[in-house]
C-alpha cells in the first residue's frame, strides 16, 4: 500500500515543482499499478483533469471498459466531489488519500471544501441558479426513451 501512496504523492511533488497544483493518483488492481497520472487542469486549461480523473480515464480506455470494481484508488489528496462522483460511478472499491480536505484548506485550496458544503444544499440554496426546466415537445423524453430499449 504505501509504495502506491508514495508514488501518488511523489506525483503531486512533481506536479509543484513543474508550477502546477499538488495532486497525482494511482489506480491500482491486484497489488499492480494500471495508471497513474497528476492533475492536468492547469497544462491542458481542462477542469475536468483531476489526476483522479485522469487515471480512471486511462484505465478504462486502457481496458475498454466502464467498470472498475475491485480497483482500488490511492491519491494524494482528499478526492473533490467530482472525482468522488467518478470514483463512485466507475465503481472503485477503496480509495486511500494522503492530504485531508481540512489540510488542503489551511494551505489556501478552500474550494473543496466550498463545494462539499454547496453540494449538501437543494437547488434553491445554491450559490449558483439551479431549476429543472419542462419543455412542451414532441420529443420522446431520453431517459424514457433509454429505459425502453433496456
Amino acid at each position: 500500500m504505501n509504495q502506491f501512496m508514495d508514488r501518488a504523492v511523489e506525483l503531486a511533488e512533481e506536479n509543484v515543482l513543474e508550477g502546477r497544483i499538488p495532486f497525482g493518483a494511482v489506480l491500482v488492481k491486484d497489488g499492480k499499478a494500471v495508471s497513474e497520472a497528476a492533475a492536468g487542469e492547469q497544462k491542458t486549461y481542462d477542469v475536468t483533469g483531476h489526476a483522479e480523473i485522469l487515471a480512471i480515464r486511462k484505465a478504462q480506455d486502457q481496458l475498454q471498459t466502464n467498470d472498475l470494481s475491485g480497483y482500488i484508488m490511492y491519491t494524494s489528496g482528499e478526492p473533490c466531489s467530482m472525482c468522488l462522483t467518478a470514483i463512485y460511478a466507475a465503481g472503485i472499491d477503496n480509495v486511500y488519500y494522503y492530504n485531508s480536505i481540512e489540510e488542503m484548506t489551511s494551505v489556501g485550496m478552500d474550494e473543496w471544501e466550498k463545494i462539499y458544503k454547496e453540494m449538501a444544499k437543494s437547488d434553491a440554496d445554491r450559490s449558483i441558479l439551479m431549476e429543472q426546466v419542462s419543455l412542451q415537445t414532441d420529443r420522446k423524453n431520453p431517459m424514457q426513451l433509454w429505459y425502453e430499449r433496456q
